[in-house]
């Protein structure tokens, strides 16, 4: 004993004095759709979580600490999802990631704050890169969930106020996903249009069965029927595919302006024969004003064979990765606290975590599908020849949202 006791003293001494620096991991669930008919959209965005958490593990973005990132299977359902949260919750995991479905957003949450109110010291966080129902950072709110997309009234009240300056859109037709994120749009789409441009005419508003429709010709029968010159849609992957190319091969003349016409799928299925019919909202677009994060366009399309779109998880990582080095740690809860109101420099611009509701607010974009020129339009998407033009920059103040998050915190670490 006496032998040992110097020992341990000495090591009890250095430890000490000994700088509080500490490498750990923090490891993100992504919890998404990897099987089925949008499987080619959770794929892509875990190959885009690869890339980053490869360049912030190697630039060391989070200082001693570093991030990885691993998929499970949600199926594009609910009860699969919380089923794969339970998975992840035993296996150690303190932070997931999803988007693909505000209708599974707003199951998970909903289990993270019953988990984190039950179990104290064992908190999750809940990383939202897609899901857009404004709900999620309004009467959902919660200090555990943070969005880094813009929410579907953001991104309206981008589109519309870009669609009201147009005097030749009289008659517009909408169309979308029946869940919590197609009925959103439909509401905002009526209530922002009829803000801006009471003499536009809504002449039809169908909802139809997420991931199931495969034949869209009667919708578009229905549009064309109506006689509408537009078309708002906030349809994804292979319900917006498969809408397209019905519209084209219809021979439907009616502009679309879309949230989701550069996901993976649609760009093939507009193909040429779309050209200048198609817009988008985004947060980004790879032909900007500067071709702001061209060097990661270049390296995903070289690494992957495959197209980079969802810039947001750029700015996920880099949040994360800063909250961690700023707190020297990988705790969920102190991790939170420093990512509220945080500022940093994005991919498309300067972008802002509100600490009120969690809501990041950041620049969109409005951009028109057209053949490259090499010129203001270098990059084209699935290999066509034709991309995204962009149409105008839209500043965060433009669009930003009032918010009615009234929000329960933690108390805050020493």
């Amino acid at each position: 004993m006496k032998k040992i006791r110097p020992l341990v003293l000495a090591f009890s001494v250095a430890a000490a004095f000994a700088p509080s620096v500490h490498a750990d991991t923090i490891k993100i669930a992504m919890i998404e759709t990897m099987s089925g008919a949008f499987a080619p959209i959770g794929q892509n965005q875990f190959n885009t979580f690869r890339m980053f958490t490869e360049m912030a593990n190697q630039q060391k973005w989070g200082g001693s600490h570093t991030i990885e990132v691993n998929a499970f299977d949600g199926k594009g359902s609910p009860q699969e999802s919380l089923n794969q949260l339970k998975t992840v919750i035993d296996q150690g995991y303190r932070y997931i990631a999803q988007g693909n479905g505000s209708g599974v957003a707003l199951a998970l949450i909903d289990a993270v704050n019953k988990h984190n109110e039950r179990n104290p010291g064992k908190e999750i966080v809940f990383l939202n890169y897609s899901a857009i129902d404004p709900d999620l950072t309004n009467s959902k709110c919660s200090f555990w969930h943070f969005r880094f997309d813009a929410n579907s009234d953001m991104k309206m009240e981008a589109l519309t106020s870009y669609m009201a300056k147009d005097q030749s859109i009289k008659k517009v037709y909408i169309i979308g996903q029946n869940y919590a994120h197609g009925h959103q749009v439909t509401r905002a789409a009526k209530e922002y249009l009829k803000r801006k441009r009471p003499d536009v005419q809504i002449v039809g508003d169908d909802l139809h069965p997420i991931a199931t429709v495969k034949d869209f010709s009667p919708y578009i029968a229905k549009i064309k029927a109506s006689g509408a010159d537009s078309v708002i849609t906030g349809n994804w992957g292979a319900d917006l595919a498969l809408l397209v190319k019905a519209a084209k091969d219809a021979g439907l003349t009616a502009k679309f302006y879309t949230y989701y016409a550069g996901t993976s799928g649609v760009p093939t299925a507009m193909g040429g024969a779309t050209a200048g019919m198609v817009k988008q909202v985004a947060y980004w677009v790879p032909n900007n004003e500067s071709f702001s994060g061209k060097e990661i366009v270049e390296a995903f399309k070289k690494k992957y064979n495959d197209d980079f779109y969802v810039a947001d998880l750029y700015t996920v990582i880099q949040m994360v990765a800063k909250a961690a080095k700023d707190t020297n740690s990988v705790d969920p809860v102190k991790v939170a606290y420093a990512m509220e109101g945080m500022k940093v420099k994005a991919i498309n611009g300067d972008v802002e975590m509100r600490a009120v509701d969690h809501q990041l607010q950041q620049p969109l974009y409005i951009s028109t599908w057209t053949k490259v020129d090499g010129k203001k339009i270098k990059y084209d998407q699935e290999n066509t020849g034709y991309g995204w033009s962009n149409d105008q920059k839209i500043e965060s103040y433009v669009a930003t949202q009032p918010t009615s998050c009234q929000m329960k915190r933690p108390a805050r670490p020493s």
